[in-house]
């Protein structure tokens, strides 16, 4: 049986990753995930969050923002609208995103206004937690 399983992220932009890893951990819309080698086969819809992956004693974190997971054949093909390895994630800008949707959340006139402010912030403030997140684990240059 395999020990490892091959992790690829794609954006309709760019590839961000294509590598074999232990484990990846994945938001999915009806909560978080986790996908070890010879897994099930599965898709799932993506939610807003952080994706990570470990790779021995070290583990990485990608922001994401919707798209699809599949699993199968020991491989996990992420298609998502947005991703952002921890390294890409520019602070001031998350930092400045956040009190924007505050303010935008604050003045909202309508529940749809309301709704996209709120998904704003909730994109913000996954961006700060990736980069804090890897931060801590040492692994912010990957």
């Amino acid at each position: 049986m395999a020990s490892k399983l091959l992790l690829e992220i794609v954006t309709p932009d760019r590839k961000v990753l294509s590598q074999e890893v232990d484990y990846v951990g994945a938001p999915g819309i009806e909560g978080e995930f986790g996908i070890m080698a010879n897994h099930i086969p599965f898709l799932s819809a993506l939610g807003v969050g952080n994706l990570y992956f470990k790779e021995g004693n070290r583990t990485h974190y990608i922001f994401v923002s919707g798209g699809f997971a599949e699993v199968g054949n020991n491989k996990v093909t992420i298609l998502a609208e947005v991703a952002e390895k921890a390294v890409e994630i520019d602070i001031a800008r998350a930092q400045k995103a956040q009190e924007k949707a505050k303010a935008r959340l604050a003045k909202a006139q309508d529940r749809i206004e309301s709704a996209r402010a709120q998904a704003a912030l909730q994109r913000a403030l996954a961006r700060l937690t990736c980069k804090d997140a890897a931060q801590k684990a040492g692994t912010t240059t990957h």
